[in-house]
């Protein structure tokens, strides 16, 4: 089983979700740990391989986690929020933005290690 990191504010953006999203994402992150992909989860097109986005619809909201797999034996939880755009189903640049910066700094930091 991987071990699970977070990156940034992931984890206390996470903690903001309704429960059910949260057990729903907890899940899923849990299938990541084991090698697996939840049936809610794809692939986070423009960071590269092996970073992946959980979808999770609840009262009209659409929450997302994106995560990284392909760093050593560990899943890294990159971003988790609320999409908040009304227009189409493409992430917001903000949102990517944040996601890109911490996979940077991170793929960085391991580097010094």
């Amino acid at each position: 089983m991987r071990s699970l990191k977070w990156v940034g504010s992931s984890l206390k953006d996470l903690t903001q979700f309704p429960c059910e999203v949260q057990q729903e994402m907890g899940y899923a992150l849990y299938v990541a740990q084991m090698g697996g992909m939840y049936i809610h989860t794809k692939p986070f097109k423009g960071c590269g391989a092996g970073v992946y986005e959980i979808v999770s619809d609840h009262n009209k909201n659409t929450y997302r986690s994106v995560y990284v797999v392909n760093i050593g034996h560990t899943v890294y939880v990159l971003h988790a929020f609320q999409k908040k755009s009304k227009v189409g189903i493409k992430t917001p640049q903000e949102e990517v933005n944040i996601i890109k910066d911490r996979l940077k700094r991170l793929k960085a930091s391991l580097s010094k290690n």
